[in-house]
C-alpha cells in the first residue's frame, strides 16, 4: 500500500513528502558539519541511506518528515515532521534546516504547522524532541514551541536532552498558539532588523 503525504502549507512555506530531486541538498547537510547533532557527519552512503528511511517511513508510520519548500521559488530549505524509528521511546517532532537558512523563522514556522497537522489531523495527544544538549539553537527553538525540558521521559541513549511538547489541549488553553503566530509574522514583515546571530 502506497501512501499518499499530504502536502501543508504556510504562508511562506509548502511541506511535501521528501522526492528523489530533494535529495542533494539533504546529502549535503547530513554529510556536514551541520549534522553534528543528529549522528553526522555521515559518509555518502549512511546519507542515501537515511534518506531512503525518510521515504520508508511514510509507508511504514503514515507520517514522516516534510521536505520544507519555499513558496515563491520551490527552494528546499530544510526538513520537519514526525520520526519514530525503531527503538524510540516516544514519537518525536524533529526538523533539520540547511545550512543558509537561519535566522528566517523557517523552522519554527514548518514545525509549528507540523504540529498542529498531527494534533488535528492524526490525532496526537503530545510528542517530543530528543536534542543533544550542545545543540543550543534547537533547544531555543523547541522553547519558542512551548516544549519544556522533560527530566524523567526516558531518552534514546542517555547522551540525549527530552523536550516534551504541550499537548493540543494546552496550546488550546494558553496565548502560546497566538505567541508563535506572531513570531513568525514578525520574520514575515519585520518591525525592526534584529542583531546578533541566527537563533533556529
Amino acid at each position: 500500500m502506497t501512501v499518499n503525504i499530504p502536502t501543508l502549507e504556510t504562508e511562506r512555506l509548502i511541506l511535501r513528502g521528501p522526492e528523489p530531486e530533494d535529495y542533494p541538498n539533504f546529502e549535503a547537510t547530513f554529510t556536514s558539519y551541520r549534522s553534528r547533532f543528529v549522528g553526522g557527519p555521515l559518509n555518502p552512503y549512511e546519507s542515501w541511506m537515511l534518506y531512503a528511511a525518510e521515504i520508508g517511513h511514510w509507508q511504514i508510520h503514515g507520517y514522516g518528515m516534510w521536505m520544507i519548500h519555499d513558496r515563491k521559488t520551490n527552494e528546499t530549505l530544510g526538513m520537519a515532521g514526525g520520526w519514530f524509528p525503531k527503538g524510540w521511546p516516544e514519537r518525536e517532532i524533529a526538523w533539520m534546516i540547511w545550512p543558509g537558512v537561519e535566522g528566517r523563522g523557517i523552522a519554527l514556522e514548518a514545525t509549528a504547522r507540523a504540529r498542529d497537522y498531527f494534533y488535528s489531523e492524526q490525532g496526537w495527544e503530545g510528542a517530543v524532541t530528543y536534542l543533544d544538549p550542545k545543540n543550543l539553537s534547537s533547544i531555543k527553538l523547541a522553547e519558542r514551541l512551548g516544549a519544556v525540558k522533560d527530566k524523567q521521559a526516558v531518552s534514546i541513549d542517555s547522551h540525549d536532552v527530552v523536550y516534551r511538547h504541550p499537548s493540543p489541549d494546552a496550546l488550546r488553553a494558553s496565548q502560546l498558539s497566538d505567541g508563535i503566530a506572531l513570531e513568525i509574522r514578525s520574520y514575515i514583515d519585520p518591525l525592526f532588523t534584529t542583531k546578533g546571530g541566527p537563533i533556529d
